[in-house]
Protein backbone atom coordinates (compact mmCIF):
# COMPACT_ATOMS: atom_id res chain seq x y z
CA UNK A 1 0.00 0.00 0.00
CA UNK A 2 2.82 2.41 0.89
CA UNK A 3 4.25 1.68 -2.40
CA UNK A 4 1.20 2.41 -4.12
CA UNK A 5 1.28 5.83 -2.54
CA UNK A 6 4.43 6.59 -3.72
CA UNK A 7 3.88 5.63 -6.93
CA UNK A 8 1.02 7.69 -7.43
CA UNK A 9 2.75 10.57 -5.59
CA UNK A 10 5.56 10.65 -7.76
CA UNK A 11 3.82 9.32 -10.62
CA UNK A 12 5.52 12.02 -13.31
CA UNK A 13 9.36 10.99 -12.09
CA UNK A 14 8.16 7.22 -12.35
CA UNK A 15 6.78 7.93 -15.75
CA UNK A 16 10.23 9.33 -17.01
CA UNK A 17 11.77 6.10 -16.25
CA UNK A 18 9.24 3.74 -18.26
CA UNK A 19 11.50 4.14 -21.18
CA UNK A 20 14.79 3.02 -19.32
CA UNK A 21 12.50 0.22 -17.45
CA UNK A 22 11.11 -0.95 -20.80
CA UNK A 23 14.84 -0.76 -22.53
CA UNK A 24 16.23 -2.57 -19.63
CA UNK A 25 13.28 -5.82 -19.71
CA UNK A 26 13.32 -6.05 -23.54
CA UNK A 27 17.02 -6.00 -23.88
CA UNK A 28 18.37 -7.45 -20.65
CA UNK A 29 16.44 -9.47 -18.97
CA UNK A 30 14.49 -10.98 -21.97
CA UNK A 31 17.63 -12.70 -23.74
CA UNK A 32 18.00 -14.13 -20.27
CA UNK A 33 16.08 -17.18 -22.04
CA UNK A 34 19.11 -17.66 -24.33
CA UNK A 35 20.86 -19.45 -21.54
CA UNK A 36 19.00 -22.16 -21.75
CA UNK A 37 20.75 -23.13 -24.97
CA UNK A 38 24.04 -23.98 -22.79
CA UNK A 39 21.99 -26.83 -21.42
CA UNK A 40 20.19 -28.23 -24.68
CA UNK A 41 21.23 -29.73 -28.27
CA UNK A 42 20.03 -26.72 -29.88
CA UNK A 43 18.66 -27.37 -33.35
CA UNK A 44 17.22 -24.86 -35.23
CA UNK A 45 14.31 -26.66 -36.71
CA UNK A 46 13.15 -27.77 -33.35
CA UNK A 47 13.32 -24.14 -31.59
CA UNK A 48 15.01 -23.73 -27.81
CA UNK A 49 11.52 -25.12 -26.30
CA UNK A 50 11.44 -28.17 -28.16
CA UNK A 51 15.35 -29.30 -28.54
CA UNK A 52 16.34 -32.08 -26.34
CA UNK A 53 18.25 -31.38 -22.86
CA UNK A 54 21.69 -32.26 -22.57
CA UNK A 55 22.70 -31.16 -19.24
CA UNK A 56 26.22 -30.30 -18.66
CA UNK A 57 27.48 -31.61 -21.74
CA UNK A 58 27.84 -28.56 -23.89
CA UNK A 59 30.60 -27.54 -20.67
CA UNK A 60 32.55 -30.41 -21.53
CA UNK A 61 33.36 -28.73 -24.90
CA UNK A 62 34.94 -25.69 -22.88
CA UNK A 63 36.88 -27.12 -20.01
CA UNK A 64 37.86 -30.28 -21.42
CA UNK A 65 41.48 -28.47 -22.26
CA UNK A 66 43.16 -26.05 -21.01
CA UNK A 67 42.02 -23.06 -23.27
CA UNK A 68 39.75 -22.08 -20.68
CA UNK A 69 42.69 -21.06 -18.10
CA UNK A 70 43.75 -18.70 -20.96
CA UNK A 71 41.22 -17.32 -22.19
CA UNK A 72 39.90 -16.88 -18.65
CA UNK A 73 43.02 -15.47 -17.59
CA UNK A 74 43.27 -13.05 -20.41
CA UNK A 75 40.08 -11.40 -20.23
CA UNK A 76 40.67 -10.53 -16.38
CA UNK A 77 44.34 -9.44 -16.73
CA UNK A 78 43.52 -7.19 -19.55
CA UNK A 79 40.50 -5.80 -18.03
CA UNK A 80 42.61 -5.46 -14.80
CA UNK A 81 44.74 -3.11 -16.89
CA UNK A 82 42.21 -1.15 -18.13
CA UNK A 83 39.97 -0.50 -15.05
CA UNK A 84 42.97 0.56 -13.47
CA UNK A 85 44.40 3.07 -15.98
CA UNK A 86 41.42 4.17 -17.03
CA UNK A 87 40.96 5.67 -13.53
CA UNK A 88 43.94 6.46 -13.02
CA UNK A 89 44.11 9.18 -16.52
CA UNK A 90 40.50 9.63 -15.86
CA UNK A 91 41.33 11.55 -12.74
CA UNK A 92 44.33 12.93 -13.68
CA UNK A 93 42.71 14.31 -16.52
CA UNK A 94 39.54 15.66 -14.17
CA UNK A 95 42.03 17.51 -11.79
CA UNK A 96 43.38 19.08 -14.56
CA UNK A 97 40.31 20.33 -16.11
CA UNK A 98 39.32 21.53 -13.05
CA UNK A 99 42.27 23.68 -12.93
CA UNK A 100 41.93 25.83 -16.11
CA UNK A 101 40.24 29.05 -15.85
CA UNK A 102 40.18 29.75 -19.81
CA UNK A 103 36.33 28.40 -20.54
CA UNK A 104 37.13 28.46 -24.02
CA UNK A 105 40.81 26.73 -23.58
CA UNK A 106 38.69 24.21 -21.07
CA UNK A 107 35.99 23.44 -23.52
CA UNK A 108 38.26 23.18 -26.39
CA UNK A 109 40.56 20.36 -23.87
CA UNK A 110 37.03 18.63 -23.01
CA UNK A 111 36.23 18.34 -26.37
CA UNK A 112 39.54 17.05 -28.02
CA UNK A 113 39.78 14.00 -24.89
CA UNK A 114 36.18 13.18 -25.48
CA UNK A 115 36.29 13.05 -29.00
CA UNK A 116 38.14 9.31 -29.37
CA UNK A 117 34.58 8.00 -27.63
CA UNK A 118 32.54 7.91 -30.74
CA UNK A 119 35.49 6.70 -32.92
CA UNK A 120 34.54 2.92 -34.05
CA UNK A 121 36.16 -0.15 -32.94
CA UNK A 122 36.65 -0.81 -36.72
CA UNK A 123 38.48 2.50 -37.47
CA UNK A 124 40.92 2.47 -34.37
CA UNK A 125 41.86 -1.10 -36.00
CA UNK A 126 42.81 0.46 -39.29
CA UNK A 127 44.79 3.28 -37.26
CA UNK A 128 46.77 0.16 -35.35
CA UNK A 129 47.00 -1.32 -38.35
CA UNK A 130 48.79 1.98 -40.19
CA UNK A 131 50.78 2.50 -36.84
CA UNK A 132 52.28 -1.03 -36.39
CA UNK A 133 52.26 -2.58 -39.68
CA UNK A 134 55.38 -4.99 -40.13
CA UNK A 135 56.09 -3.40 -44.02
CA UNK A 136 55.07 0.03 -44.01
CA UNK A 137 53.72 1.21 -40.48
CA UNK A 138 54.51 4.41 -39.27
CA UNK A 139 56.35 3.23 -36.26
CA UNK A 140 58.73 0.98 -38.23
CA UNK A 141 59.22 3.79 -40.45
CA UNK A 142 60.60 6.29 -38.08
CA UNK A 143 62.32 3.37 -36.05
CA UNK A 144 64.29 2.92 -39.68
CA UNK A 145 64.71 6.84 -40.43
CA UNK A 146 66.45 6.81 -36.69
CA UNK A 147 68.89 3.59 -37.39
CA UNK A 148 67.17 0.81 -35.25
CA UNK A 149 65.80 -2.32 -36.10
CA UNK A 150 62.05 -2.58 -37.16
CA UNK A 151 59.50 -4.26 -34.88
CA UNK A 152 57.12 -7.30 -36.24
CA UNK A 153 54.54 -6.11 -34.44
CA UNK A 154 52.04 -8.38 -34.86
CA UNK A 155 54.25 -11.57 -33.93
CA UNK A 156 54.72 -10.12 -30.85
CA UNK A 157 52.68 -11.02 -28.32
CA UNK A 158 53.97 -9.92 -24.94
CA UNK A 159 53.60 -6.42 -26.25
CA UNK A 160 49.96 -6.19 -27.30
CA UNK A 161 48.42 -5.86 -23.76
CA UNK A 162 50.51 -2.94 -23.20
CA UNK A 163 49.05 -0.97 -26.89
CA UNK A 164 45.38 -2.61 -25.98
CA UNK A 165 45.46 -0.99 -23.11
CA UNK A 166 47.27 2.41 -24.59
CA UNK A 167 44.74 2.30 -26.90
CA UNK A 168 41.41 2.02 -24.29
CA UNK A 169 43.17 4.96 -22.22
CA UNK A 170 43.30 6.80 -25.46
CA UNK A 171 39.63 5.73 -25.98
CA UNK A 172 37.53 6.23 -22.59
CA UNK A 173 40.04 7.82 -20.44
CA UNK A 174 38.37 11.03 -21.60
CA UNK A 175 34.95 10.02 -21.40
CA UNK A 176 35.13 8.89 -17.41
CA UNK A 177 36.94 12.59 -16.93
CA UNK A 178 33.80 13.78 -17.97
CA UNK A 179 31.75 12.29 -15.13
CA UNK A 180 34.41 12.75 -12.73
CA UNK A 181 34.40 16.16 -13.46
CA UNK A 182 31.03 16.68 -13.23
CA UNK A 183 31.26 15.66 -9.50
CA UNK A 184 33.98 18.21 -9.09
CA UNK A 185 31.50 20.60 -10.27
CA UNK A 186 29.41 20.06 -7.39
CA UNK A 187 31.37 19.86 -4.37
CA UNK A 188 30.99 22.93 -2.34
CA UNK A 189 33.46 25.89 -3.03
CA UNK A 190 33.44 26.72 0.60
CA UNK A 191 35.98 23.83 1.47
CA UNK A 192 38.63 25.12 -1.14
CA UNK A 193 37.56 28.91 0.65
CA UNK A 194 38.70 27.64 3.92
CA UNK A 195 41.40 25.86 2.41
CA UNK A 196 43.21 28.93 0.77
CA UNK A 197 42.36 30.87 4.13
CA UNK A 198 44.42 28.69 5.49
CA UNK A 199 47.38 28.77 3.25
CA UNK A 200 46.66 25.17 1.40
CA UNK A 201 48.33 25.41 -2.07
CA UNK A 202 46.26 23.70 -5.19
CA UNK A 203 48.04 20.82 -4.92
CA UNK A 204 47.17 20.39 -1.31
CA UNK A 205 43.93 21.26 -2.27
CA UNK A 206 43.24 18.38 -4.91
CA UNK A 207 45.16 15.62 -2.71
CA UNK A 208 43.05 16.56 1.05
CA UNK A 209 39.60 18.35 -0.76
CA UNK A 210 39.00 17.02 -4.20
CA UNK A 211 40.40 13.15 -4.38
CA UNK A 212 38.93 12.29 -1.10
CA UNK A 213 35.62 14.01 -2.04
CA UNK A 214 36.01 12.01 -5.20
CA UNK A 215 35.67 8.57 -3.82
CA UNK A 216 32.41 7.44 -4.10
CA UNK A 217 32.25 8.41 -7.69
CA UNK A 218 35.84 6.64 -8.14
CA UNK A 219 34.34 3.44 -6.41
CA UNK A 220 31.14 3.43 -7.96
CA UNK A 221 32.87 3.59 -11.85
CA UNK A 222 35.31 0.88 -10.28
CA UNK A 223 32.48 -1.32 -9.24
CA UNK A 224 30.79 -0.88 -12.64
CA UNK A 225 34.26 -2.21 -14.31
CA UNK A 226 34.80 -5.15 -12.01
CA UNK A 227 30.78 -6.24 -13.06
CA UNK A 228 32.16 -6.45 -16.75
CA UNK A 229 35.92 -7.65 -15.47
CA UNK A 230 34.92 -10.85 -17.59
CA UNK A 231 33.66 -9.39 -20.48
CA UNK A 232 36.30 -9.19 -23.01
CA UNK A 233 35.40 -6.36 -25.15
CA UNK A 234 34.50 -8.12 -28.38
CA UNK A 235 34.90 -4.89 -30.70
CA UNK A 236 38.45 -3.82 -29.33
CA UNK A 237 39.76 -6.87 -29.18
CA UNK A 238 39.13 -8.47 -32.56
CA UNK A 239 38.65 -5.01 -34.53
CA UNK A 240 42.42 -4.77 -33.51
CA UNK A 241 44.04 -8.13 -33.27
CA UNK A 242 41.47 -9.83 -35.75
CA UNK A 243 41.97 -13.61 -36.46
CA UNK A 244 45.96 -13.78 -35.95
CA UNK A 245 46.73 -16.69 -33.88
CA UNK A 246 49.88 -15.63 -33.34
CA UNK A 247 49.13 -13.40 -30.68
CA UNK A 248 45.85 -15.57 -28.64
CA UNK A 249 48.39 -16.13 -25.67
CA UNK A 250 47.96 -12.80 -24.73
CA UNK A 251 45.14 -10.84 -26.20
CA UNK A 252 42.57 -13.94 -26.46
CA UNK A 253 39.29 -13.39 -24.52
CA UNK A 254 36.21 -15.19 -23.97
CA UNK A 255 34.12 -13.36 -25.87
CA UNK A 256 36.62 -13.75 -29.23
CA UNK A 257 36.62 -17.46 -27.92
CA UNK A 258 33.38 -18.17 -27.69
CA UNK A 259 33.01 -16.25 -31.34
CA UNK A 260 35.66 -18.39 -33.26
CA UNK A 261 33.82 -21.77 -31.34
CA UNK A 262 30.44 -20.62 -32.85
CA UNK A 263 31.86 -19.77 -36.76
CA UNK A 264 34.02 -22.80 -36.36
CA UNK A 265 31.65 -24.91 -35.24
CA UNK A 266 28.37 -23.76 -35.73
CA UNK A 267 27.06 -24.93 -32.41
CA UNK A 268 25.36 -22.97 -30.72
CA UNK A 269 24.88 -24.55 -27.89
CA UNK A 270 28.80 -24.76 -26.83
CA UNK A 271 28.84 -21.01 -27.46
CA UNK A 272 26.17 -20.21 -25.25
CA UNK A 273 27.69 -22.22 -22.43
CA UNK A 274 30.99 -20.69 -22.81
CA UNK A 275 29.12 -16.98 -22.72
CA UNK A 276 26.91 -18.77 -19.36
CA UNK A 277 29.99 -19.10 -17.50
CA UNK A 278 31.07 -15.60 -18.52
CA UNK A 279 27.74 -14.23 -16.89
CA UNK A 280 28.17 -16.43 -13.82
CA UNK A 281 32.30 -15.38 -13.12
CA UNK A 282 31.18 -11.69 -13.72
CA UNK A 283 27.93 -11.93 -11.03
CA UNK A 284 30.64 -13.94 -8.89
CA UNK A 285 33.53 -10.59 -8.96
CA UNK A 286 30.50 -7.82 -8.74
CA UNK A 287 29.05 -9.42 -5.37
CA UNK A 288 32.10 -9.78 -4.37
CA UNK A 289 33.85 -6.76 -4.77
CA UNK A 290 30.45 -5.08 -3.43
CA UNK A 291 31.27 -7.12 -0.06
CA UNK A 292 34.73 -5.89 -0.10
CA UNK A 293 33.58 -2.25 -0.58
CA UNK A 294 30.76 -2.55 1.71
CA UNK A 295 33.19 -3.87 4.80
CA UNK A 296 35.83 -0.81 4.03
CA UNK A 297 32.81 1.87 3.42
CA UNK A 298 29.71 0.76 3.82
CA UNK A 299 28.20 4.23 2.51
CA UNK A 300 29.88 3.71 -1.36
CA UNK A 301 28.36 0.33 -2.00
CA UNK A 302 26.55 -0.27 -4.86
CA UNK A 303 23.95 -2.31 -3.33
Amino acid sequence: MRMFRDLVKNRGLYSMAIPGIVFLVVFSYIPLSGHLLAFKDFQISKGIWGSDWVGLDNFRFFFSNRDWIQVTVNTVYLNGLFIIFEMVFALLIALFLNEIRLKWFKRTIQSVVFLPYFISWVVVGYMAFILFNNTDGLINRVLGMSGLQAVNWYQTPWVWPIILTLTRIWKSAGYYSIILLAAITGFSSDYYESARLDGATRLQQMRYITMPLLKPQIIILVLLGVGRIFYGDFGMIYGIIGDNGILFPTTDVIDTYSYRALRQLGNFSMSSAIVFYQSIMGLIAVVSFNALVRKIDKDSRLF
